[in-house]
This record gives C-alpha cells, sequence and structure tokens, in this order.
C-alpha cells in the first residue's frame, strides 16, 4: 500500500499524542459484546491505512513492519468504528471479529490470567 491510504489527516494527526517510538496504543474491542480482544501499536501509516481501508492495520515492533489483522490467519478484524481517547494516545477500535483475535488460538488475548477477580 502506498499513496493516499499512507497519509493521515493532518488534522487527526495533530491530536495523536506518540511514544518516543512515534507509536500509539490501539484497543480492539469486539462489536456487540464489547469484548476487549487485544492491544496493539500503531503509527500514523497504520492509522491512516485503517481508516482508509476499513481493515485493522498494526505496526510490529519486533519485526519493525506493518500487519492487517488476519492477512495470514484468515482471523480478521474488520473495523466499524474507531475513536481516540482524550489523551491523543490510544485508539478505541470497534471491529466485527472473524476468528480468534489472539495469537494463542483464544478468543480474546485478555481470556487468561486474571490477576484480581471480579469482587462481589
Amino acid at each position: 500500500m502506498s499513496d493516499s491510504t499512507d497519509r493521515l489527516d493532518p488534522a487527526i494527526a495533530a491530536r495523536l499524542k506518540r511514544n518516543a517510538d512515534g507509536l500509539i496504543a490501539a484497543v480492539a474491542q469486539e462489536e456487540g459484546t464489547g469484548i476487549v480482544l487485544m492491544q496493539a501499536w500503531m503509527d500514523d501509516t497504520a492509522l491512516a491505512r485503517t481508516l482508509a481501508t476499513g481493515a485493522a492495520t498494526y505496526f510490529s515492533r519486533s519485526r519493525q513492519q506493518y500487519w492487517v489483522k488476519g492477512e495470514t490467519s484468515g482471523h480478521t478484524q474488520r473495523v466499524k468504528s474507531v475513536r481516540l481517547d482524550c489523551d491523543g494516545d490510544t485508539v478505541l477500535l470497534v471491529v466485527e471479529q472473524t476468528g480468534p483475535a489472539c495469537h494463542t488460538g483464544n478468543h480474546s488475548c485478555f481470556d487468561t490470567d486474571e490477576l484480581l477477580p471480579e469482587k462481589e
């Protein structure tokens, strides 16, 4: 991809507060259920591609490259809405998830390791 899909609207770019690596956190939440599926990272290009295509596009810190969720696994995220938090350092993607969101095969990356159980 390139051209206009790589260019973030300057008005949106001006609102972002990036970390030292030029990234913002991206949280994917399942449409309808509200389940938090995963957290990944985006830079301006990943966000621009997501907004332009409706396919969740992230930036891999370990591989230093872009990846579209489900491109190899088939476990896609069709983006329904994107919201910027009040601080401008996190985006919330509301997605239609196909298949598991987690690389472990779980529906959500938060399906295990409950550190503090819900209190009644």
